[in-house]
C-alpha cells in the first residue's frame, strides 16, 4: 500500500534516519510488525514560528517496496547527418532544445556568440578586476547562458510538474546533485553548474550534434513568409528553414536586427530596481528566530512583496550567502545581478528589489506601437546614468537603505561584496522618480516585515535592470512560431515567454518538440 502524507518535522529529527523512521510509524499509526520504506517527494523550511521545522512531502510504502530511482534516459542516437536545425544561444534554452531534437532523431546546431564556460572565466575575472566588458563574454552570454555564473537557481512557478520534474533529472543525469529533485527551492551553485554544462556539450557533441563559439547570429532571410537562410559573423551564410531563437533578455542586437528587417516585436513590461545586501548573519537570525543559525540549517532566505501607489515592489532572485557581480554586457554601462556557490557560505545575502516599469509607463515615453524598443532604449538609459554617475568604470553607485529612505547621501558605506567596488550615490539621481519612490515606500514596509531590514548596515546598489526581457518577439501560442516568419521560434526570456534557468529549459524543450510535429 502507497500512502503519501505531509507532515511538519523537528530538522534534528529529520536528519537522524532512526528517529525519522520511528517519527512516521507514529505518523502513519504502523505496528512494530509491519514494514515500510518511503521517498521524500518535497521538501521546504517552514520558519513561520518561534521553532523552525521542515515541511516534507512523504510517499509511504507499506509492506512493498519503494520504486527504484530511475536517471532520465539519455539516448545515444547518431545525427551527424540528420536534418539540421539551428539554435542560437548555448544558454538552458538552447541546450535542452538540443537534447531534445537529438532524442528525436535530429541534428542540432548551436551558435553561441560567447566562449565554453570554464573560458569565460577569464572575461568574468577582466570584468571583476579590471572592469573591462567583454561584448560576447560575460555573465550573459557565454554557454551555459546567465543563469551559470548568476547562481543555477531552479526554482520555477510553472505548474506543470512534469515539465519541471524533466528539467531537473535531466541536470540530476549530467551530474546535479539529486537533492535538486525534492528541495522546494533547488539550487546548483554557480561552483557546481560549469561542469555540469560542460557534460551535456559533451554529450550534444558526442551524439553528433555541432556547436559554434564565438559566432554571431547577424542575419536572417525570408521567402514567401517562411525563413530560408540566416548569416553568422565572418559572412557565413546557412541554409535554414528552423531557427530556435533562444538568446537570453540581454541580446540587444538581435531585437535591433528583427526591427530593422521588420519582423514583429513588441514592448513588455520589465522590472526595475536595485540590489540590496545584508550580512548573512543577520537574515539568519531574523528569518529562524535566533542568535546564531544551527549547523543543520541552510542560510535563510526571504521573500518580500508589497504594493505601492499601484504598482508591485518585491524581491527578486535572493541569494543567500552569495555575492553581488557585475553584470553589463558593454562598457558604459552598469548593471547587477547576484549569484551563490551550492554551500552558500559567504558572509552576505542579496536580493534584487525591483518595481514593474508598466506599458503604461512606457508609453508616457513614446508610441509603442512605433517604437517597440522603448524599454530597451528606458533601461540602457538608467545603466549608462549609473555608470557616469558611479566614475564611468564598473564601479556601481549605492547607498544606506537608511540614508535611501532619508534622501541622504550616504557618508560612509558598509563592506560590500561587489568586487569592482561601491561608489557614495543619491541614487535619486539614479532611479526614475517614480521607480525610487516606490522602493522608498516599500523599504519603510520591508522594515516593519523583517525589523532591522533597513538598517545603516544594508545597502543598496543599482542598478538591478536585467530581470526580464523589455521586448517581447510574438509568436503563435499553438505552434510557437514567429506569427510572421514560418521556421522562426522566438524562445524562453530573449522572446518575453520565460524567466528563470528551469522555465526556460521547458520552453527549449516546447519549441523542439513542435519542430519534431511539422518536420
Amino acid at each position: 500500500m502507497i500512502k503519501s502524507i505531509q507532515i511538519l518535522v523537528d530538522p534534528l529529527i529529520y536528519l537522524d534516519e532512526t528517529l525519522f523512521q520511528s517519527f512516521l510509524r507514529q505518523q502513519l499509526n504502523l505496528s512494530k510488525e509491519q514494514r515500510f520504506e518511503y521517498n521524500v517527494r518535497k521538501r521546504s523550511i517552514d520558519a513561520r514560528g518561534r521553532k523552525v521545522r521542515f515541511a516534507l512531502h512523504v510517499d509511504c510504502y507499506i509492506n512493498e517496496k519503494k520504486p527504484e530511482f530511475k536517471p532520465v534516459h539519455l539516448p545515444d542516437n547518431d545525427v551527424s547527418k540528420a536534418k539540421e536545425v539551428h539554435i542560437v544561444g548555448a544558454g538552458p534554452a538552447g541546450l535542452f532544445a538540443a537534447i531534445k531534437l537529438i532524442g528525436q532523431g535530429l541534428k542540432p546546431v548551436i551558435i553561441e556568440r560567447g566562449k565554453p564556460v570554464k573560458e569565460r572565466r577569464r572575461d568574468l575575472a577582466n570584468l571583476t578586476k579590471n572592469h573591462i566588458v567583454n561584448p560576447d563574454s560575460n555573465y550573459c552570454f557565454g554557454e551555459g547562458g546567465a543563469g551559470t555564473y548568476s547562481d543555477g537557481k531552479l526554482y520555477t512557478r510553472s505548474n506543470k510538474r512534469g515539465d519541471v520534474d524533466a528539467v531537473l533529472n535531466t541536470f540530476i543525469a549530467f551530474g546535479a546533485n539529486p537533492e535538486i529533485a525534492i528541495d522546494a527551492r533547488p539550487h546548483i551553485g554557480t561552483n557546481k553548474l560549469p561542469q555540469i554544462i560542460e557534460k551535456m556539450r559533451e554529450y550534444i557533441l558526442m551524439c553528433g550534434g555541432e556547436i559554434l563559439f564565438d559566432t554571431r547570429f547577424t542575419d536572417l532571410h525570408t521567402n514567401f513568409g517562411a525563413l530560408h537562410q540566416i548569416e553568422l559573423s565572418g559572412g557565413v551564410k546557412l541554409i535554414c528553414n528552423n531557427l530556435i531563437l533562444a538568446t537570453g533578455h540581454s541580446a540587444d542586437d538581435i531585437y535591433r536586427l528583427l526591427y530593422n528587417r521588420n519582423i514583429k516585436i513588441e514592448a513588455k513590461p520589465f522590472a526595475l530596481g536595485v540590489r540590496t545586501e545584508h550580512r548573512q548573519e543577520f537574515i539568519d537570525s531574523t528569518q529562524y528566530h535566533c542568535a546564531v543559525r544551527p549547523d543543520y540549517l541552510p542560510p535563510a532566505y526571504y521573500s518580500l512583496v508589497t504594493q505601492v501607489e499601484g504598482g508591485g515592489v518585491y524581491s527578486f532572485c535572493m541569494c543567500p550567502g552569495g555575492i553581488i557581480a557585475p553584470c553589463s554586457t558593454e562598457s558604459g554601462l552598469v548593471v547587477t545581478n547576484g549569484w551563490s556557490p551550492s554551500k552558500r557560505n559567504n558572509p552576505y545575502s542579496n536580493s534584487g528589489i525591483v518595481t514593474e516599469i508598466s506599458l503604461q509607463d512606457l508609453s508616457q515615453l513614446d508610441d509603442l506601437e512605433k517604437n517597440p524598443l522603448v524599454g530597451l532604449e528606458f533601461r540602457r538609459s538608467i545603466e549608462k546614468v549609473a555608470c557616469d554617475l558611479a566614475g564611468g568604470t564598473q564601479k556601481a553607485p549605492a547607498q544606506n537603505i537608511a540614508d535611501f529612505i532619508q534622501n541622504k547621501v550616504s557618508k560612509a558605506l558598509p563592506l560590500c561584496s561587489y568586487t569592482p567596488g561601491i561608489e557614495s550615490v543619491d541614487l535619486k539621481e539614479v532611479l526614475p522618480g517614480f521607480v525610487h519612490q516606490r522602493l522608498k515606500k516599500a523599504f519603510i514596509d520591508f522594515e516593519k516585515k523583517i525589523k532591522g531590514w533597513a538598517g545603516a548596515e544594508a545597502v543598496a546598489v543599482a542598478v538591478e535592470s536585467r530581470t526580464s526581457s523589455p521586448i517581447r518577439i510574438p509568436r503563435n501560442p499553438h505552434t510557437l512560431q514567429h506569427i510572421q516568419v514560418a521556421g522562426l521560434y522566438p524562445c524562453a526570456e530573449g522572446a518575453g515567454f520565460a524567466g528563470g534557468i528551469a522555465s526556460a529549459a521547458i520552453d527549449g524543450m516546447r519549441c523542439a518538440e513542435q519542430i519534431v510535429l511539422v518536420r
